[in-house]
């Protein structure tokens, strides 16, 4: 009776613990402590100045569960006008790790812009990995977002 009992309750916590890991996670990567997109920097900026740009309290929307922020009236507009075009890809997850389905945190010094879309990467060395075959990372990292993230419906 006892092996049972035992046995019963390792059952139990192996339903437990894979009821947690099999949730989807979030579908912007906003870091541990906050719910900042991009760790606060202006995802606009990427496209208009070519390089990262600290967003501001003063220019800040909430989009798919996650603070936006914006150095500008005018970068706010263009996102708000049209998230999708300006969101990065894969939620800001890095791209590169998202090709092999992890989710990793990103430098937002690495970032590239490819046919009109942005993807940040883990570090300045995995964005040059990255570079070297964007074409099948990407077609991966396609594939793996919609896994592992929980996605609004429709998208």
């Amino acid at each position: 009776m006892k092996q049972l009992s035992l046995l019963l309750r390792g059952f139990v916590l192996f339903l437990i613990f894979a009821a947690a890991n099999a949730h989807a996670d979030d579908p912007i990567e906003t870091g541990t402590f906050n719910n900042k997109a991009i760790y606060g920097y202006d995802t606009v900026a990427y496209f208009t100045m070519g390089e990262p740009v600290k967003g501001s309290d003063k220019y800040m929307t909430t989009w798919r569960g996650a603070e936006w922020y914006f150095s500008s009236q005018e970068h706010l507009d263009m996102f708000t006008h049209e998230p999708e075009k300006f969101a990065p890809q894969y939620g800001g997850y890095c791209a590169y790790a998202m090709s092999d389905g992890r989710l990793v945190g990103i430098d937002e010094e690495a970032f590239t812009i490819l046919d009109g879309k942005l993807y940040l990467n883990y570090s300045k060395s995995v964005m040059r990995e990255w570079r070297a075959n964007t074409g099948q990372f990407i077609e991966e990292a396609n594939a793996w977002y919609p896994k592992l993230v929980d996605l609004p419906a429709g998208e």
